[in-house]
């Protein structure tokens, strides 16, 4: 079996737990296959956690979930030096962090000084704690979820930590129909009757072989061109149309670029192709992009959203020839 099927056979895993929800499968699949951060934002019970829980199954990577809480100290994450009272010396014990997936729960309930110490391992893959740097799992990704912003007791993450995350994915509430099939999966689990069964057969080393896989897509320099172009284009955007002038206080910078080119070459190999094309790439813009632009009060004031501005960006920016 090749590496693509085996990923396949990911998704059909995830799809026997997870009704409807596509775009969150694809995402988290898309951030399994770049070793890229995801943050997910929706209202409580749209089974986030429970899709990051059947995602580290079906690779049979280790897998922590982290509650954040308004409590919580960097240590309880991290890890900390732990006095031994039988040889009086101090030994390090690896918090929860130290695993392949790790699942931050509520993401935006936790204190700044939490947010400075998971800056590091998402940026550098590695903790630093009573003066000594220790590398995590190769295979390490963290996958948040974030409530909305009006909810009580919610804060805004720093802008960059948001930049960090290479995918924003916002979910909503699921169809009628979908919410029926919820309904009966879980009666049918409470009862018995529909067994869970792991139908994954990736392993650790095969994410990391299908990485490598990812990496040697090819990307014609027009797409790289549209990619750039577009990304670009949020740093001058009366260039593009002069009623967007000061809709935007930042836009987004190079990484944005890296993780557009990384999610549109990991959404590629998911279709079976060995390219990519400048359709992928709008695909998958807008996941990468919203959490990366800062509106003005301006921008507000005129009713703008980033995901209507991504959308603009779209009919603007034209494919080179």
């Amino acid at each position: 079996m090749s590496t693509q099927q085996a990923f396949m056979g990911l998704k059909t895993h995830l799809q026997k737990t997870i009704v409807g929800q596509e775009a969150l499968l694809e995402r988290m699949m898309i951030a399994m296959l770049t070793g890229g951060h995801v943050l997910l934002e929706g209202p409580p019970g749209l089974a986030k956690t429970t899709a990051v829980k059947t995602l580290a199954k079906g690779v049979h990577a280790s897998f922590q979930r982290i509650q954040f809480t308004p409590d919580l100290m960097p240590g309880d994450v991290m890890g900390s030096d732990i006095l031994d009272p039988n040889t009086g010396s101090l030994s390090f014990v690896k918090g929860p962090i130290f695993n392949e997936i790790v699942l931050a729960d509520e993401i935006n309930r936790a204190p700044p000084k939490v947010q400075s110490a998971l800056l590091e391992a998402m940026a550098e893959k590695q903790v630093t704690a009573g003066g000594q740097t220790r590398a995590l799992p190769e295979l390490f990704i963290v996958m948040a979820t974030q409530n909305p912003l009006e909810q009580s007791g919610t804060y805004p993450l720093p802008e960059a930590q948001m930049d960090r995350f290479m995918l924003h994915v916002v979910l909503d509430y699921p169809t009628e129909t979908e919410e029926l099939e919820i309904l009966r999966r879980d009666r049918a689990k409470h009862y018995g009757i529909d067994k869970e069964a792991d139908t994954s057969s990736l392993t650790p080393q095969n994410v990391l072989d299908a990485r490598r896989e990812v990496a040697e897509l090819h990307v014609a320099e027009p797409v790289e061109k549209y990619l750039v172009a577009l990304v670009a284009a949020t740093r001058k955007l009366d260039e593009l149309d002069d009623t967007l002038k000061a809709v935007l206080d930042v836009g987004a910078s190079p990484r944005a670029s890296l993780a557009l080119l990384h999610a549109a070459s990991a959404y590629a190999w998911l279709q079976g192709r060995d390219f990519v094309t400048p359709d992928d790439v709008a695909r998958l813009a807008p996941d990468v992009l919203r959490h990366r632009l800062a509106l003005s009060f301006a921008g507000r004031a005129q009713g703008w959203t980033p995901d209507q501005l991504i959308a603009r960006l779209l009919e603007l920016v034209k494919v080179p020839v």
